[in-house]
């Protein structure tokens, strides 16, 4: 068996057990693997062309039967052009396949977090194989020696860290703009008191949150947090939207959170819900036609406001540049 043929079959055995963004991980590792495991270059067809076809038709369960006619010769050229999975045997060409998923685009190393998804994601479609008997053993390294170049840390780069004035800056910058500001600032402003994921924050109701009656001694409030949509694609999702409905990350199925916000996110919350006249069935943030929040949006106002607020060189610094506050 080819591997390309392999991994086609592989992606539709796990298709219906994995999430949109799971399954976009999938396709992407698979792509760079499958390339590396071509015995020629696909010289007639553009390399941008040749991972696009495997990975957004391929690689993808829902549309590889609709495939245009210029993906469909792509991919047609890249079964031809495959080596059998018995190429996993040579140790020199699992050196090569390791060197090229955990290289970017660009030839520089990938970042820690990825070449450890990447190689996860490969063990377990070799694994496969072998329950297939269609490899005899992992050829994978094992051990130290697989960790060895994918270290990774689950502790907070100070230098990412606003501080409060910066903070406080950046929050006053995105009330005042012109469009959705309002909206915006307390949706950031939920993120800085809070700190739940943006997919968390987007997927919240109104009724997630309870508010302490006006003018009484303690004006903490609290936040259910228990579902995220992340933003994956529609082309990922069964659904075909966009966004995902799933459950908290790295927590057990139906598994709630409750968060305090404090007294200063309370009065923001209880003016944003006035002023937007919502209903305890509501999304606590909508875009501006009140649907869910985009992650463009996000990411764009996130930007402009860090642009306009931080010098340059904390601009250009480490000094969060993703909408995770």
């Amino acid at each position: 068996m080819s591997w390309y043929r392999f991994a086609v079959e592989y992606v539709d055995a796990r298709w219906p057990q994995l999430g949109g963004n799971s399954r976009k991980n999938m396709a992407k590792t698979l792509t760079a693997t499958t390339i590396a495991l071509l015995r020629a270059k696909p010289t007639q067809f553009a390399p941008a062309a040749v991972r696009t076809a495997l990975r957004e038709w391929a690689f993808n369960t829902n549309r590889r039967p609709d495939s245009p006619r210029d993906v469909l010769a792509i991919l047609r050229w890249v079964e031809r052009n495959s080596l059998p999975v018995s190429a996993w045997e040579d140790p020199e060409k699992v050196d090569q396949v390791l060197l090229v998923i955990d290289t970017r685009l660009d030839g520089k190393q990938a970042a820690a977090w990825s070449r450890k998804r990447n190689r996860r994601i490969l063990n377990v479609a070799v694994k496969y194989a072998i329950r297939r008997r269609i490899l005899r053993v992992n050829p994978l390294p094992k051990g130290k020696e697989s960790t060895a170049v994918t270290k990774t840390t689950n502790a907070v780069d100070k230098r990412s860290l606003l501080n409060p004035e910066q903070a406080a800056a950046i929050l006053d910058w995105i009330r005042r703009r012109p469009r959705g500001g309002k909206r915006l600032h307390a949706f950031f402003a939920t993120l800085y008191y809070c700190g739940p994921r943006p997919e968390v924050a987007v997927a919240m109701r109104v009724e997630d949150v309870t508010l302490p009656v006006p003018g009484a001694d303690d004006q903490w409030c609290e936040l259910l947090i228990h579902t995220a949509t992340p933003e994956v694609g529609k082309q990922w999702t069964d659904t075909g939207e966009i966004h995902e409905r799933r459950d908290l990350k790295g927590r057990a199925e139906g598994e709630t959170r409750t968060v305090p916000g404090h007294p200063a996110l309370t009065r923001i919350l209880r003016r944003h819900i006035e002023e937007e006249q919502l209903q305890p069935g509501d999304l606590l943030f909508q875009g501006e036609f009140g649907g869910i929040l985009a992650g463009s949006v996000i990411r764009r106002a996130w930007r402009s406001a860090r642009k306009a607020v931080l010098p340059p060189h904390v601009f250009e610094s480490p000094t969060h540049r993703t909408a995770r506050l």
